[in-house]
């Protein structure tokens, strides 16, 4: 089980003062490169570089979402402030939860996301979580995964309502926006049951053939790749929280027996469930004091 000691593992953050030098950060690196990263620019100008040479030049205040896919490094000019935040997988799937906002959520979280001008409102708004992120974070006596998670919750929300995407998700009920969020929904109902994805299609009232046409377009993986995604991420929690046995897991997973939900998660993970667990457990005892700042990312 992962102790709240071990959160440092799984969430990082800091705030970053103005300097009279330029600075360039690198978020996905090493242990973090699963992470999903946001930076809250409050003053000055940056530049992120994601991977293919795409730049975007930031103007606080203003904010960026970047999920693991985003390969990216921060160019923070001199005199620019702002917060910068990461977290693991498993963090943001306890964040994002099983409510009614939560596919929508989900969604959301696994696209980068840019603010299309500065936005001293919505800034303002997000700026005391990161801020109460950053502190739950600076204090080992009181880090706690349940805080960090219900402040990602928060900040997740207010981004996605500051995007207009609740709006949007309003307007295309009828389209494709609105069976991707429907599967999403199905796919945390139903996931532990292993049912076929003709079963998904039939409840969404579109064709197989249609409901992989439209993952690809959103997401750019295919219904089963999804699928297959939320079953890995449970697994993984459960390995890492919970002391239940393989085959426990296995059995509240909905796996017909250990031994192929075994030969499942190494497929997935390139780790069996035995070995994840030990290695999960050996960096938490041995990267359980990590400190939560940024500077050993260069």
């Amino acid at each position: 089980m992962v102790s709240d000691s071990g959160i440092h593992l799984h969430a990082r953050g800091e705030w970053r003062e103005p300097s009279l030098t330029p600075r360039t950060i690198r978020f996905q690196k090493g242990f973090y490169t699963q992470f999903h990263h946001l930076f809250l620019l409050q003053v000055g100008t940056a530049t992120l570089i994601l991977e293919g040479e795409d730049r975007r030049a930031l103007l606080g205040p203003t904010i960026a979402h970047l999920p693991p896919q985003s390969r990216c490094e921060l160019h923070m000019a001199a005199g620019a402030s702002g917060f910068i935040i990461g977290a693991s997988p498993q963090i943001v799937v306890d964040a994002i939860g099983d409510r009614a906002e939560s596919y929508a959520l989900r969604i959301f979280s696994e696209k980068p996301w840019f603010m299309a001008e500065p936005d001293a409102a919505a800034v303002g708004e997000v700026q005391p979580l990161l801020a109460g992120f950053v502190r739950e974070l600076g204090d080992p006596a009181r880090a706690s995964w349940m805080a960090i998670a219900a402040y990602m919750r928060l900040i997740l929300m207010a981004l996605w309502r500051a995007g207009g995407a609740e709006t949007a998700e309003q307007r295309g009920r009828g389209g494709s926006a609105s069976v991707l969020q429907r599967y999403r929904q199905l796919v945390e109902t139903w996931f532990r049951q292993h049912r076929p994805m003709t079963d998904y299609a039939r409840e969404l009232g579109v064709t197989t053939d249609r409901l992989h046409s439209i993952c690809r377009s959103a997401l750019g993986r295919s219904p089963v790749q999804l699928l297959h995604e939320r079953l890995v991420q449970e697994a993984k929690l459960r390995l890492e929280r919970s002391a239940r046995t393989v085959q426990e897991i296995s059995d509240g997973l909905g796996f017909r027996d250990p031994t192929y939900f075994s030969h499942f998660f190494k497929k997935k993970t390139g780790f069996s469930p035995a070995t994840y667990r030990d290695v999960a457990r050996k960096s938490e005892v041995s990267e359980g004091t990590l400190s939560s700042g940024y500077a050993d990312w260069p």
